[in-house]
């Protein structure tokens, strides 16, 4: 796929048009960021896929970028809402406290900060992640081998930190909404020198929620605080701290039934639960991060990161399983649980990136090592199980808390990961620019979980080549390969761990940008293949564990993506993915909870003549989605489960009362449409109904 686009490129002698509003040059000083402008949804450049200072358009794969702009716009305080509004991105909420996440139909498994990070522990987010400390979201859609250490083709979410500036600046943000909702959030940059060579800033953050749900509450801490200081002109050292505190009350373990006994879809009201009054889920989550970059003269610099992640959980839960009898309500059972357990991680990632002169030409080269390391301890506590809930009395929260017996420790495993990864950017003439490299990466894993061994010892290169050719100043072309690894830490049907998942990604396209990268566009076309890939079976209520079964599978399609500012006061983001996923073997289609076509669209307009009004509106589409589950004797049908296509509509509108203070109406879900949020599993909750929010935000 990427050859023919390639050729075709190099045969076209269009000659470079030059476009007064367009500037390639990106500027940089020390590590602060001048990539974004405040008020706008586009970056001049990311480095979420090289680590070189490339623009959206002068990297070979897909990238979308969510700015703090639209995140104060449309109120994406958490990172599923944030990742609903993102091209590509499904959130796959199977529980109200953990979430799935996938693009272009396989999961989402790295998020990280400043680019560094390590795979989630149980292949999942847990509690929500606010947005509060971050000035940019980027999401590196396709195989992210050379740094992620691992591939996935699905896409890594990188989350930009706030960096201090040198001037004295703050914000207050005060919100209030459907459902008790209440937050406060502030921001304040500190110059701790006169010069302003040392600088300051702290966010922090809290909120009081209720819910449509039965019985759901929530409460979130944030604190943020970084201390940044030029040492030298050429040298500059940052170290900072993050704390999240996630506490809910009467959250889902598990979700709603799908269907009756009698093989019939359920329909409850939305704010149905299966949550008992005593459950919660506490998650409390830690970092100590730090980083020193040093220009090295003539192009060249050098940067060094340190992060150290500490993960506490305390979650006391009800789980419900069983289906209902239509008549008497008869057939559900319960699984009560308490956990316990910390979770350290601790990542370092050094790299040199620099230009190389060789024949008369200037090329780029970046290499780097990137070692992490994780241990996961979790303790539980389950009651007997199967206990039979009569009539209506699983969902009404008067269950009674069981006596938990004594914690016992069921899973202690520690992982390791070393990679050593390069790229050159050769720079054969002035269009056309290809991208070789990649990383060798080992991977080593000790101890056991639920009575199942995790040991292994994996080593393995991963390749990735691509390239960019420029039609015009504007447009260019690009294609780019990389090869899949990764190791599976879930449990098989036989409880065994899974084998690692290997294949490949192909991605080529054609992006654009124009008015001095304000705005961005591009056309994709990927196919990318899994085997042995570990998708959700049946979760086992003897050991309490979710067990997963091994499918190939082979994901094709297109991807359309816009970002930044066409015009002047006009601000638009989002994309439309359609992709086709099937098992390269038998052409089956699976992962059919994963919606073929997706649309998001997110625009906010502020009129030249009238400069204290934006008004705005988002879109969220997916098509249908299906799950099948497995008949439970040779003689008896599957029974599928159906969520239909359905569109979500958001309207936001502010009034710039003075530079100082603005007032921000948000509504979400203004339709008031009825959706199973997801069919990740075999059960199910639904999605919020119309809520509405007003933000007073204060600055100086």
């Amino acid at each position: 796929m990427p050859a023919p686009l390639l050729l075709a490129a190099l045969s076209l002698a269009t000659p470079i048009e030059d476009d007064p509003q367009t500037s390639q040059e990106i500027v940089v000083t020390g590590v602060r960021d001048t990539s974004v402008d405040e008020n706008e949804y586009g970056v001049r450049a990311a480095r979420s896929a090289t680590r070189l200072n490339l623009s959206q358009k002068d990297t070979p794969q897909s990238i979308s970028v969510v700015t703090r702009a639209q995140i104060d716009d449309f109120q994406l305080r958490d990172v599923n809402t944030l990742l609903n509004t993102t091209t590509g991105v499904n959130v796959q909420q199977a529980e109200t406290d953990r979430t799935y996440y996938t693009a272009r139909g396989f999961e989402i498994t790295n998020f990280q900060q400043d680019g560094i990070g390590q795979p989630f522990a149980f292949g999942l987010q847990n509690g929500a992640l606010d947005t509060a400390a971050y000035e940019r979201v980027e999401v590196l859609r396709g195989a992210n081998g050379l740094l992620s250490m691992t591939g996935n083709p699905s896409a890594t979410i990188n989350f930009i930190r706030k960096r201090p500036g040198t001037d004295l600046t703050g914000s207050v943000l005060l919100t209030g909404g459907t459902y008790d909702t209440r937050r406060v959030e502030g921001d304040l940059t500190v110059p701790l020198s006169s010069d302003g060579t040392v600088r300051s800033r702290i966010v922090g953050a809290y909120q009081d929620v209720g819910s449509y749900l039965d019985r759901y509450t929530g409460k979130r801490s944030v604190l943020y605080g970084i201390v940044e200081a030029d040492l030298t002109p050429t040298t500059t050292l940052s170290v900072g701290y993050q704390r999240e505190d996630n506490r809910t009350d009467g959250g889902l373990w598990g979700a709603l039934p799908l269907f009756t006994a009698q093989g019939n879809p359920t329909d409850y009201p939305r704010s149905t639960s299966t949550s008992a009054e005593w459950t919660r889920w506490n998650i409390l989550t830690q970092q100590i991060f730090g980083d020193l970059t040093q220009d090295l003269g003539g192009g060249w610099s050098a940067k060094a990161s340190v992060l150290r992640k500490a993960i506490d959980e305390d979650t006391k839960l009800f789980y419900v399983y069983g289906n209902p009898d239509e008549a008497t309500g008869d057939g559900l059972f319960a699984y009560p649980g308490w956990f316990r357990g910390p979770t350290r991680e601790l990542t370092l990632d050094g790299y040199v990136t620099g230009p190389l002169n060789i024949g008369e030409r200037k090329h780029e080269v970046v290499f780097g090592v990137n070692h992490g390391t994780a241990n996961l301890m979790q303790y539980s506590s389950y009651p007997p199980a199967g206990a039979p809930l009569p009539g209506n009395s699983a969902f009404d929260g008067s269950i009674a808390e069981p006596v938990f017996p004594p914690f016992t420790l069921s899973a202690d495993y520690n992982t390791k990961r070393t990679s050593v990864y390069g790229l050159v950017r050769l720079n054969p003439f002035d269009r056309l620019k290809i991208m070789l490299g990649g990383n060798y990466t080992w991977v080593e894993s000790s101890g056991y979980s639920y009575g199942v061994d995790r040991v292994y010892d994996e080593k393995r290169a991963l390749p990735f080549a691509g390239a960019t050719f420029d039609v015009t100043k504007n447009v260019s072309l690009y294609a780019s390969y990389s090869e899949i690894f990764n190791p599976q830490f879930e449990i098989g049907e036989n409880l065994f761990i899974l084998p690692p998942v290997k294949g490949d990604n192909l991605e080529a396209g054609v992006k654009g940008s124009w008015f001095g990268d304000r705005f961005y566009a591009s056309a994709a076309v990927f196919r990318a293949t899994q085997n042995d890939l570990a998708e959700a079976s049946i979760f086992d209520t003897t050991i309490g564990q979710q067990l997963y079964r091994l499918i190939n599978a082979r994901s094709e399609g297109i991807e359309l993506d816009v970002g930044g500012q066409p015009l002047p006061g006009l601000n638009v983001n989002g994309g439309y993915t359609a992709l086709r996923l099937r098992d390269p073997d038998t052409g089956v289609a699976v992962r059919t909870y994963v919606p073929r076509h997706t649309a998001r669209l997110n625009v906010t307009y502020t009129p030249p003549a009238l400069p204290e009004v934006t008004v705005g509106g988002a879109v969220q589409y997916q098509s249908e989605i299906s799950r099948e589950q497995r008949a439970a004797t040779a003689t008896t049908p599957a029974i599928r489960t159906t969520q239909g296509d359905y569109a979500l509509v958001d309207l936001m509108a502010r009034w710039t009362i003075s530079p100082a203070l603005s007032l921000t109406a948000n509504v979400r879900n203004l339709t008031n449409v009825k959706y199973i949020s997801s069919l990740y599993w075999e059960q199910g909750f639904y999605g919020a109904p119309r809520t509405a929010s007003a933000t007073l935000a204060v600055k100086f």
